[in-house]
C-alpha cells in the first residue's frame, strides 16, 4: 500500500481523539480508509469494530462507504474475497478477523438514540469515524464518546474517535475543545493539497490560481487553516438564542412556505410560521443535499415538488414563496422550472408558489434584524427568528457565510447560500419591525392555542 508520508504519525496515533484538519485535496478521507482497512483485517486488532458517522446518514453511501470500498480493492484487488461488501444497508464485514464496519447518521433524536445501542457479534466498538465533523454538534459526539468504554480483552486495541475535516471558521466548538487546548489525549493534525503526491496537476494549478481569486476561500479549503472569525456574515447569530427543540406549531399561526430552487446545487425548502408577536419559527426543511456541501441531487422540479406535497400532507399553508427568476423560461415552448412545480403541487392541491419580492440587500438586512429582536424590560435579547434543531442544513450553511468581496452589505454568493436565499425571499415577505409585545395579550387571549414548550424555550 502507498501512503503520503505527512499522515505517518497520524496513523501510529493511539490516543482517544486524533483529529484530521486540512484542505480539500489533501488525501485525508482516502488515509482514514487505507488505515481502518488495514488494521481491520489484521489480526493484531481482532475484536475492534468501526463506526463510521455523518451528520446526514444517507451521505455516508457515496462519501465514507465508497472511500472503505476503493480501499478494500487497492489492498486486496478486485477479486478480493476478504471482505463481505453489503449495499442494502451499507455494511462491511472482515471474513478473517469477524470486524464490523456500521455506518449512521446524528441527523434528530432517533438517529442518536440507535446510537446509544448499536453492539457487535464478535468484539466491541473501538474505533469512530466521524467525516465531515464540522457538521456534528458537540453534544452528538460527547454521545459517541460514551459509547467508547469498557475492558478490552485484546491487549493490542484501544478506544479511540478520528475527526476529518475542512476547518470551516475559527469560533468552531472544534477548535476550542481540541486544539485551543494542550491533553495527552488529543492529537491533532493539518495536511493541505501540497502533501498530497497522488494529485494531479490540474488540481493543484486549480488550487494555486483560486489563491488570488478567492483568499478567504483558499486560506480553508487550500491552506487547511481555520476561516476568519471577522468575515462573518451574520455575527448575530447565536445557536443558545436562535435554534430550539421542535414544539407543536399552535394552529393560529399564520405558515409559509419559501423555497430557492437548485439542481446541480442544493435546492431549499423551508417551512416558517409567524406568532401573534411578529417572530418567526422555521420548523421545518427540506434540502438538496448531494452528500458534499454546495452539490446538489440534480432531482426535477416535478420530483421536488412531489416531496414537498408529501412532506405537508393535509396542512395548510397560507402562503408560499419562490425565487422570481424561476418564472423566466429558458427553452422556448417549454415550462418554467415554477410552473413544473406549481403543476404538481396544484394536482396535489396544495398551495402554489407565488414570485418571490427581490432585493438581496433588503433581504439580508431583514434577516439580521430578526436575528437580533429586541431587548425585553428585563435586559434580555428575545430574537424575532428561531430555528428548530431539525433544519440542520439551514444551521449548519447560514451562520458560517461571508461577505461578498465586491458587495460587502450581501454574502459570497458562491458559498452555500440556498437556505438562507430561502429565508430571504420569506422575510422580505412578511418585514419585521422591533416591537415589544404587550403583556396582556400574551397569556390571557391566546392562552388556548399556546403550548407550555413554547414558553420553556
Amino acid at each position: 500500500m502507498q501512503f503520503n508520508a505527512v499522515f505517518k504519525d497520524f496513523n501510529a496515533c493511539r490516543k482517544r481523539y486524533r483529529l484530521a484538519k486540512g484542505s480539500a485535496g489533501s488525501g485525508k478521507s482516502v488515509n482514514i480508509a487505507q488505515d481502518f482497512i488495514l488494521k481491520l483485517s489484521s489480526a493484531e486488532y481482532v475484536g475492534a469494530n468501526l463506526l463510521v458517522v455523518r451528520k446526514i446518514e444517507e451521505s455516508n453511501r457515496d462519501s465514507t462507504f465508497a472511500e472503505l470500498v476503493a480501499a478494500i480493492y487497492r489492498i486486496f484487488g478486485a477479486s478480493q474475497r476478504i471482505w463481505i461488501i453489503r449495499r442494502n444497508p451499507i455494511e462491511l464485514e472482515c471474513v478473517l478477523t469477524g470486524a464490523r464496519i456500521i455506518f449512521r447518521g446524528m441527523k434528530d433524536d432517533a438517529q442518536r438514540e440507535k446510537i446509544k445501542s448499536i453492539t457487535f457479534p464478535k468484539g466491541a466498538l473501538t474505533w469512530v469515524w466521524i467525516e465531515e465533523a464540522t457538521e456534528l454538534d458537540e453534544e452528538d459526539v460527547d454521545i459517541l464518546d460514551d459509547r467508547l468504554r469498557g475492558r478490552l480483552e485484546n491487549p493490542h486495541l484501544f478506544y479511540q474517535i478520528t475527526f476529518s475535516f475542512n476547518p470551516i471558521y475559527a469560533s468552531h466548538w472544534i477548535k476550542a475543545k481540541y486544539f485551543d487546548i494542550q491533553s495527552d489525549d488529543i492529537f491533532t493534525h493539518h495536511s493541505t493539497y501540497k502533501d498530497n503526491r497522488f494529485i494531479d496537476e490540474a488540481y493543484y494549478r486549480r488550487m494555486e490560481l483560486r489563491k488570488e481569486q478567492d483568499p478567504n476561500g483558499y486560506r480553508v479549503y487550500g491552506l487547511g487553516e481555520w476561516g476568519l472569525v471577522g468575515g462573518q456574515f451574520f455575527s448575530q447569530w447565536k445557536k443558545d438564542l436562535h435554534v430550539v427543540k421542535p414544539f407543536e406549531i399552535p394552529a393560529g399561526w399564520t405558515r409559509f412556505r419559501t423555497m430557492d430552487w437548485g439542481s446541480a446545487r442544493p435546492y431549499a425548502v423551508l417551512w416558517g410560521a409567524v406568532d401573534y408577536d411578529g417572530n418567526l419559527w422555521i420548523y421545518r426543511e427540506l434540502y438538496g443535499y448531494g452528500g458534499k456541501p454546495n452539490v446538489g441531487t440534480k432531482e426535477s422540479a416535478a420530483q421536488v415538488a412531489e416531496k414537498i406535497a408529501l412532506l405537508e400532507g393535509t396542512e395548510e399553508i397560507n402562503v408560499a414563496y419562490l425565487d422570481s427568476a424561476c418564472w423566466i423560461v429558458t427553452n422556448p415552448g417549454t415550462p418554467s422550472i415554477a410552473e413544473e412545480i406549481n403543476k404538481v403541487l396544484q394536482e396535489r392541491r396544495r398551495r402554489v408558489f407565488i414570485p418571490s419580492t427581490k432585493g438581496r440587500v433588503q433581504a439580508a438586512e431583514q434577516v439580521k434584524l430578526r436575528l437580533i429582536g429586541h431587548t425585553n424590560s428585563e435586559g434580555k435579547q428575545i430574537p424575532a427568528l428561531r430555528f428548530f434543531d431539525t433544519c440542520f442544513h439551514a444551521i449548519r450553511t447560514i451562520p458560517i457565510l461571508t461577505h461578498s468581496k465586491t458587495r460587502p452589505e450581501d454574502v459570497d454568493t458562491n458559498e452555500e447560500d440556498h437556505a438562507y436565499d430561502a429565508l430571504g425571499y420569506l422575510c422580505l415577505g412578511r418585514p419585521y419591525a422591533p416591537t415589544r409585545p404587550k403583556k396582556s395579550t400574551w397569556r390571557d387571549t391566546y392562552k388556548k392555542d399556546r403550548k407550555e414548550s413554547v414558553w420553556a424555550i
